[in-house]
């Protein structure tokens, strides 16, 4: 593990708040070498600088590991800690990012976005203003220009938005750009669920379960990131995978909310309306091809989400992290 050294000092940030505080960025990595080098240099540029990032490499073979040296080499003004966590498993390394964490606040960003100067700032401000236990912001996508048509019509990667200081709805908890009071996140077990760990869903749970015990999630539309689309990503085929990963996630999470086993009936309506809501996507995707195949595509993902929601109950489980 790579610690603080002489060329990654250590310093308390003071905000313009009664308390300094000490803040971690958490960052879970996977093959990404160059936009985690991205990434970096921008928390270097932050406006508010972190006291330390944490990087952990969930690739056994350390691929991240020279671009954490090289960001060291040339010095940065936080410390910065990494470690290999080998084996496959999303919510194994975000957990082992909190263990490793000192911050009293703990901020999660993704290796393939990009931290605008005020971010890090944006995010502790609207924690302060709106005495919140969380903050998440938006990511803001940014898709090639070469990119096909309907894909850029369709608006396939766009988060949603929602005012400044308002609850975060159910629909919209996910990581990618979140702050979280360390506090709160460390004495939930795991914290995040290692079942979720070669799927989706594991930041959509522990977000639920602090808004469970009492934690006060907000939003803050202006502390946004940015998400540069690999061309990998730019696919039909890719959208369908994750939008059944997404319904499987959703699935899994309604039937943890229930406070005991899922009765049949209950079991039974809900296989009915998402049965229903599949056969209505698959005819209205069939419908909307002549219109435009960006509308076509955006039916077809809802009927990929709504075949996931049922694979639950089949004991199927895609795994996207595998």
């Amino acid at each position: 593990m790579i610690r603080s050294g002489p060329g990654c000092a250590r310093s308390l940030v003071s905000l313009p708040y009664q308390h300094p505080v000490k803040i971690s960025v958490c960052i879970p990595s996977y093959r990404r070498p160059e936009r985690l080098a991205a990434l970096l240099n921008d928390l270097e540029h932050q406006d508010l600088r972190p006291d330390e990032v944490v990087v952990v490499d969930n690739d056994a073979a350390g691929s991240a590991r020279e671009v954490v040296e090289q960001r060291r080499a040339h010095g940065c003004s936080f410390s910065l800690l990494y470690e290999i966590q080998p084996k496959r498993n999303i919510a194994l390394t975000r957990n082992r990012t909190v263990q490793l964490a000192q911050g009293e606040w703990l901020a999660f960003v993704d290796d393939d976005e990009r931290a605008p100067p005020a971010w890090l700032g944006q995010l502790v401000a609207a924690a302060e203003r709106y005495k919140a236990d969380g903050v998440l912001a938006p990511v803001e996508p940014q898709v090639p220009e070469n990119a096909p048509a309907w894909i850029r019509r369709g608006r396939f990667y766009d988060w949603g938005h929602a005012p400044s200081g308002t609850l975060v709805p159910p629909h919209m908890l996910r990581f990618g750009n979140v702050l979280l009071r360390g506090a709160s996140l460390r004495a939930e077990p795991g914290p995040f669920d290692v079942s979720f760990g070669l799927a989706s869903g594991e930041d959509h749970d522990v977000l639920r379960r602090l808004i469970a015990r009492g934690a006060r999630i907000v939003w803050c539309d202006e502390a946004l990131v940015l998400e540069p689309i690999e061309t990998r990503r730019l696919s039909l085929r890719w959208l369908l995978h994750r939008a059944l990963s997404g319904g499987q996630s959703f699935a899994r999470v309604s039937i943890a909310e229930s406070s005991g086993p899922v009765s049949a009936v209950r079991r039974l309506l809900m296989i009915l309306r998402w049965f229903l809501q599949l056969l209505l996507a698959v005819v209205l995707a069939a419908l909307s091809w002549p219109i435009g195949r960006h509308r076509a595509a955006g039916w077809l993902l809802k009927a990929s989400a709504n075949l996931g929601k049922l694979s639950v109950f089949l004991g199927w489980r895609y795994r996207d992290y595998a």
